[in-house]
């Protein structure tokens, strides 16, 4: 019943919550490297950032269509639209002030989008201690029962056989004993013992 204890490294632990401010922060960065290495007023690559970003946009609406849709799909083409349209503003705005308000909006919804999953995962996962915390306590306790158990058939199978070596041991020191005669014992009227040598 005992598990291992598995210790994770602080890094681990950190990396999730990082991650949405990772991700808007390196857009911004490679934004602002293509945005210095000629993006800028570049209108064939705007076209390219607008078709690709409209794109995955698209592509997230058809995903979340319908009964069936697939949410973690549609999320994704979502983020990488928006992605997208951050790495556009980010390499073909003159300055500094608009992508970077975009980059700390873009990292607020990803926040706020995050925080909601973190919360379902949190409760799924204090769902699934609790029941396996119930569990355990009722299998415990099951365990307990049949120890018990096993214990009183192991003392009661003691006692018999203490009792049987006492009785072994009496008959023989009985027929040990200088003029025991079992035929004078039934003659007098009382009942007779069994004896190891008594046909």
């Amino acid at each position: 019943m005992n598990e291992p204890l598995i210790h994770r490294h602080w890094l681990a632990h950190a990396l999730p919550k990082a991650a949405p401010g990772i991700a808007t922060s390196t857009v911004l960065i490679l934004g602002r490297i293509w945005n210095a290495n000629g993006a800028e007023h570049s209108v064939g690559n705007a076209a390219l950032i607008v078709v690709l970003a409209a794109g995955a946009a698209t592509a997230g609406a058809f995903a979340a269509a319908g009964r069936n849709g697939d949410g973690v799909l549609a999320a994704t083409a979502f983020a990488a639209s928006g992605g997208l349209a951050l790495a556009g503003v980010a390499g073909y705005a003159d300055g500094l002030s608009l992508p970077l308000l975009l980059w700390s909006l873009a990292t607020a919804v990803a926040y706020g989008l995050a925080a909601r999953y973190w919360r379902t995962d949190r409760r799924a996962a204090i769902a699934h201690e609790r029941h396996t915390g119930e569990r355990r306590e009722e299998h415990a306790h099951v365990e307990r029962v049949e120890a018990l158990r096993a214990g009183a058939q192991i003392e009661v199978a003691r006692s018999g056989a203490a009792y049987a070596e006492q009785l072994a041991t009496a008959l023989l020191t009985r027929a040990a004993l200088p003029g025991f005669d079992p035929k004078a014992l039934a003659d007098a009227g009382l009942p007779e013992l069994p004896s190891a040598n008594h046909d």
